[in-house]
C-alpha cells in the first residue's frame, strides 16, 4: 500500500515542480522589471517637486529636444517657470533660466555647486584629465596653473601671430572665384584651428594658406603634404565626432542615458571587439593621445635645446625669452614647482589633456561666433554702415599690428557687436553643474550627494543654467 501511494505521488510532485517554473520566472521578471524602474526613477523621485513637462520613458525629454533643439528650454521656461526639471533619459536636469538664479548658481552658491556634470561620451576618456571635468581641490589647483596663462599681457604678444592668419583669411576671402557664396564659416573654421595649432602646440597646420581648396568647401586636413598634421586633423574631426550624444552615438554612451551603471563595464567590453563604435573610439583616442605626446616631447626638446644655445649662465632666460606656446607654458609651469598644488602635481597627461581641450574649445567656438557676427551684420544696414565708419577710421601704421590696447580702447562699437552677436547665438545653450551639498535655488530644495560612496555618472543632480531662455527673456524687455 504504501509503495503504490509513493509511485502515485511521484507524477504529482513532479507536476507542482513544472508547474512553479514559470511562476518562478514570472516572480523574477517582475522583480528584475521593478528593480530597474526603481533604478530608473530614483534620480526624478529626488527632485520631482521642480515643475516640468510630461516626460516618455525611457528617453524622458529627449524627444522635444530632437524635435526643437535649444529652444525648447525657451518654450519650458514660459510655461512652467524659471526653474524647472529636463530629463535626458534616465537624469533629471534642474534648468535654471532666470539671469539671477543663474548668478546664484555660478557665484553665490559656487561652492556647492562647482563640479561640472560629465556627459556620457567623456566617461573614461582623454577629457577627464582636462579643465572642465575635472573635480574639487583637482580642478582648483590646475585652475591656478592655467590662469596666468590667459593674462592680458601675454595673451597681448600673441597678437601678431594670429594677426598673420587673420590676413591669410581675407586673402583667401578676396580669392574666391565666385564672390556671392564665400565659404565663411569654412574659412573661419581653418583660420581658428591655425591659430590655435600654433599657440596651443606650436604647430603651423597650414589650412589658411592651403589656398588651392579654400573657397571649395572642401574639408581640409592640413598643408604642404604633412602627413602627421593630416592625420592628427582627422582624429580630431573624429574625436569631435565621437562626443555627439544622439542616436549615432556608441552603444555604451546610448546605455549612459538610460542604465548609467552599465556604461562603464559595456565600453570596456565593446572596446575589445573590433568594429564597434566603442572600439573605433578608443583606437582613435590612443592615436591622438600619441601624436599630442609626440608633440609635448618635441616642445620639452625645443626648450631643453633653447637653454643650450642661450648659455650655463643665461639658459633658463634664453628659454623664458622664447615665443611661449600653450604646451611650452605647461611645461615651464612644471618644471617650476607652480604646476599645481600639495595635493595636486601637474602630469604630462593633464598637459596633453589640457591641450586638446585648448583646440575643442577654441575652434569651432570661434568659427561659430564670428559667421555668427557676419550674418547678423549683413541683416541690420545700419549697424553695418556704422561698424565699417569705425573701422575704417581705425588706422595703425602700415605693416605693424594693431596692438592689445588698440583694440580694446578704439573699437567700441566692434566689441559691442560682438558681445550682441554672441548673446544672440550662444555657443553653448547650457551650462551644466552638480550639486556637492544640499542646497536651495529659487525655493526649492536640491538633496546633498552621499558623500560615503561615490555615485556613478548620472547619480548626482545637476543644475543647468539654460543661457538661451535668459537671453530670450531680456531680449523681450528691450
Amino acid at each position: 500500500m504504501e509503495t503504490a501511494t509513493s509511485c502515485n505521488g511521484a507524477p504529482e510532485a513532479g507536476l507542482v515542480a513544472h508547474q512553479s517554473v514559470p511562476v518562478l520566472v514570472l516572480i523574477s521578471f517582475v522583480s528584475l522589471f521593478s528593480a530597474f524602474l526603481i533604478y530608473f526613477y530614483a534620480p526624478f523621485w529626488r527632485v520631482r517637486r521642480v515643475p516640468g513637462p510630461p516626460t516618455s520613458f525611457p528617453v524622458g525629454h529627449l524627444h522635444l529636444l530632437a524635435k526643437s533643439g535649444p529652444d525648447v528650454f525657451r518654450a519650458i521656461a514660459k510655461e512652467y517657470g524659471p526653474i524647472f526639471r529636463f530629463h535626458m533619459g534616465r537624469q533629471p536636469l534642474v534648468i535654471v533660466a532666470n539671469a539671477e538664479l543663474c548668478k546664484e548658481v555660478g557665484i553665490k552658491k559656487f561652492k556647492d555647486i562647482r563640479n561640472r556634470s560629465t556627459p556620457p561620451p567623456t566617461i573614461g576618456s582623454l577629457h577627464q584629465d582636462a579643465l572642465f571635468l575635472t573635480r574639487d581641490s583637482t580642478w582648483l589647483a590646475m585652475r591656478n596653473t592655467v590662469i596666468p596663462l590667459y593674462q592680458p599681457a601675454r595673451l597681448a604678444r600673441l597678437i601678431p601671430v594670429m594677426q598673420s592668419y587673420v590676413d591669410a583669411l581675407v586673402a583667401n576671402i578676396a580669392g574666391c572665384p565666385d564672390q556671392d557664396c564665400i565659404p565663411f564659416c569654412q574659412l573661419s573654421l581653418r583660420m581658428a584651428i591655425d591659430i590655435i595649432g600654433k599657440t596651443a602646440f606650436g604647430v603651423e597646420f597650414g589650412l589658411s594658406k592651403n589656398s588651392e581648396d579654400s573657397c571649395c568647401g572642401s574639408e581640409a586636413h592640413g598643408g604642404e603634404g604633412d602627413d602627421d598634421v593630416r592625420e592628427f586633423l582627422k582624429e580630431y574631426k573624429r574625436s569631435m565626432e565621437f562626443i555627439k550624444m544622439d542616436l549615432s552615438s556608441s552603444l555604451s554612451t546610448i546605455l549612459g542615458l538610460f542604465l548609467p551603471c552599465a556604461q562603464t563595464p559595456c565600453r570596456r567590453l565593446l572596446r575589445r571587439v573590433p568594429g564597434t563604435a566603442d572600439y573605433k573610439m578608443d583606437e582613435n583616442e590612443r592615436r591622438l593621445c600619441r601624436r599630442i605626446d609626440a608633440i609635448i616631447a618635441s616642445r620639452r626638446r625645443d626648450r631643453a635645446a633653447a637653454r643650450r644655445r642661450g648659455g650655463d649662465g643665461d639658459g633658463d632666460a634664453a628659454a623664458r625669452s622664447a615665443p611661449l606656446d600653450f604646451i611650452a607654458a605647461l611645461l615651464d609651469a612644471m618644471e617650476n614647482g607652480s604646476g599645481g598644488g600639495k595635493d595636486f602635481a601637474l602630469e604630462d597627461r593633464h598637459v596633453r589633456a589640457l591641450a586638446y581641450e585648448h583646440l575643442i574649445a577654441g575652434t569651432k567656438t570661434t568659427a561659430f561666433t564670428l559667421s555668427s557676427v557676419v550674418y547678423l551684420v549683413s541683416c541690420h544696414p545700419r549697424v553695418e554702415e556704422k561698424l565699417l565708419r569705425e573701422l575704417d577710421g581705425f588706422a595703425p601704421p602700415r605693416g605693424r599690428a594693431p596692438t592689445a590696447d588698440e583694440l580694446q580702447s578704439r573699437l567700441p562699437y566692434l566689441d559691442q557687436v560682438i558681445k550682441e552677436a554672441m548673446r544672440f547665438h550662444l555657443v553653448s545653450p547650457l551650462i551644466a553643474r552638480q550639486t556637492s551639498e544640499s542646497v536651495e535655488i529659487g525655493g526649492y530644495v536640491l538633496p546633498k550627494v552621499t558623500p560615503a560612496v561615490p555615485p556613478p555618472a548620472g547619480e548626482l543632480v545637476h543644475v543647468s543654467c539654460c543661457q538661451s531662455a535668459v537671453h530670450s527673456k531680456q531680449t523681450s524687455r528691450r
